[in-house]
């Protein structure tokens, strides 16, 4: 029994300190899906899931979609929910899309924002956030959202490198995370074009999101498309290993393909970041182990352990 209560004790720790980053091609999010209940009831459900995530392909440009998910978000959760978008993005007043980051400001500071501009590069030129936080074992960091042109995705796939050059020095901060639906797998992006792209040849980029990945939805497609990618070696120190996944809603929430549908055609990726202190805790008898922990926590875990051990 005191095993019992030890192991939910740093279970609990634990989970306290799991701090996610979420991508999620919504494909055409307006304020006609905001008004459908079980849509919005889902959305709500993954993205209440993320300290950050990314949404893309929204179709909002008076925010009344958003603000109405926002709303559903602060209405039922405990955490206080904030969002920032870029403006409409594309090349043909039929295709216009923004990025839209929503974000948690218990856990995160907005400290920057920045329009990339460059219509030979990008379809949707990334709108670059800066967040900071003391719930992370990296206090600011950068996120780069892409969402490719799917016969472009070799070339801008290639030229979010310039972006990185552009933001890192514009902020003095190359803890730099790139997110979204890049296309970067089957047709669109093959083991070929890879020595056509830097962040696929240059090491110092990391690919969390495996090329054998799923990220969509049906069974007539098996494709990496959505991807996270990191640069540096302090940034991805700073990332919980293996926790970069696609994040099945459907199976997690017990929903049928058709409601999953409903939302998108792409599933939620997401990656976890390490919390701001790693403590070594000795079980009597046991090796040492790491954990994630906040001062309170290990106050917490100290008394309970004495009482327990």
């Amino acid at each position: 029994m005191r095993w019992f209560y030890l192991i939910f004790i740093l279970s609990v720790c634990r989970a306290a300190e799991d701090f996610r980053i979420c991508s999620y091609n919504v494909q055409n999010f307006n304020m006609q899906k905001a008004s459908n209940y079980k849509l919005i009831h889902t959305l709500t459900r993954v993205v209440s899931r993320c300290d950050v995530c990314l949404l893309q392909h929204v179709v909002d440009v008076d925010g009344r979609a958003v603000n109405k998910l926002l709303a559903v978000l602060n209405r039922y959760d405990d955490f206080t929910y904030k969002s920032v978008s870029s403006q409409s993005l594309g090349n043909s007043p039929g295709d216009m899309q923004q990025y839209v980051f929503i974000y948690r400001t218990e856990m995160v500071n907005l400290t920057g924002q920045h329009q990339y501009s460059s219509k030979q590069s990008f379809v949707r030129e990334p709108f670059v956030v800066q967040f900071q936080s003391n719930r992370t074992a990296i206090k600011k960091f950068v996120l780069v959202p892409l969402h490719s042109e799917p016969s472009k995705a070799v070339h801008e796939i290639d030229r979010l490198y310039d972006v990185f050059q552009e933001v890192s020095k514009k902020w003095n901060n190359k803890n730099v995370m790139f997110l979204g639906d890049f296309h970067a797998s089957c047709a669109y992006v093959t083991r070929k074009d890879r020595k056509k792209i830097r962040l696929f040849k240059n090491s110092n980029f990391s690919w969390l999101i495996g090329d054998k990945v799923d990220t969509t939805v049906t069974d007539d497609t098996n494709c990496a498309y959505d991807r996270i990618v990191v640069h540096g070696e302090p940034f991805l120190k700073a990332i919980k290993p293996f926790s970069a996944q696609v994040y099945n809603f459907g199976k997690d929430l017990k929903l049928p393909q058709t409601r999953v549908l409903e939302v998108s055609d792409h599933f939620p990726i997401e990656v976890r970041l390490k919390g701001p202190a790693s403590t070594e805790v000795r079980v009597k008898g046991s090796a040492p182990f790491l954990i994630q922990a906040t001062p309170l926590l290990l106050l917490l875990l100290s008394v309970i352990g004495q009482f327990v051990l």
